[in-house]
């Protein structure tokens, strides 16, 4: 059973910027000085008796005394303009962890993991915990993005896919210059062409448009509609 959400409060001990829209903090933890939660979850900042903002934490449950959350700025709404001028020594009172976008490690089926943009924070996550933690199951992402710089976390997973036999890693583009020399074109096309068709179980993280794509593909690769686990970002 997922831990129930609670009050924390955390000191910002690092940030970092990922890309030019992409931003990482890590929260040392206080006020309870550790913080339990599954690889794939989120928390929540509080803005105003009503306003809330969702962040999704990167890091792996592994570490339980820091958390690292990672966000896209672009909006430039009240919860952007917020992360990204937090600076060491600030102080963030959230809620949480929160969300059922989490691996379900008895499952035997040999996963997929579709990420695009900044959806691929909660698939960092999982795939970070699984593999710190002994996991030897065949497994491949498909990351798409804009541009190669939007590709956070890319050199990552390119040393597990390095390191792990078993994991294959298929970055996707759909505007890049001539020094990209990895997939381009549509995630969705992508993610039928390197699926297995069958005891697959999927997990898509990204915009809701491409979620329904990714889905609708993988359904006709044979999986089930059950099969197709999702986290909307926006």
């Amino acid at each position: 059973m997922p831990p129930k959400p609670r009050e924390c409060r955390a000191r910002v001990t690092a940030v970092r910027a990922l890309a030019p829209d992409v931003r990482e903090a890590d929260l040392r933890l206080e006020e309870p000085p550790t913080f339990a939660f599954e690889a794939g979850q989120w928390v929540s900042v509080p803005f105003g008796p009503k306003t809330v903002r969702a962040y999704t934490i990167a890091s792996t449950p592994q570490t339980r005394a820091q958390i690292t959350l990672c966000a896209d700025v672009a909006p430039g709404g009240i919860g952007s303009r917020w992360f990204q001028a937090l600076a060491p020594g600030d102080e963030v009172t959230f809620k949480g962890p929160t969300g059922g976008f989490v691996y379900a490690r008895a499952d035997p089926r040999s996963p997929v993991f579709v990420a695009e943009e900044i959806g691929i924070v909660p698939v960092r996550s999982i795939l970070a915990d699984l593999f710190e933690t002994g996991f030897g199951r065949p497994s491949l992402l498909v990351y798409g993005a804009r541009r190669p710089d939007a590709l956070v976390y890319g050199g990552e997973f390119q040393r597990l896919a390095r390191r792990y036999p078993g994991f294959s890693y298929h970055p996707v583009v759909t505007d890049a210059g001539g020094a990209w020399d990895g997939e381009r074109g549509d995630l969705a096309e992508v993610v039928a062409r390197v699926t297995p068709a069958a005891h697959t179980l999927a997990y898509v993280a990204g915009g809701g448009d491409t979620i329904n794509r990714v889905r609708e593909a993988l359904m006709a690769r044979g999986l089930e509609r059950k099969a197709v686990k999702w986290e909307r970002f926006w």
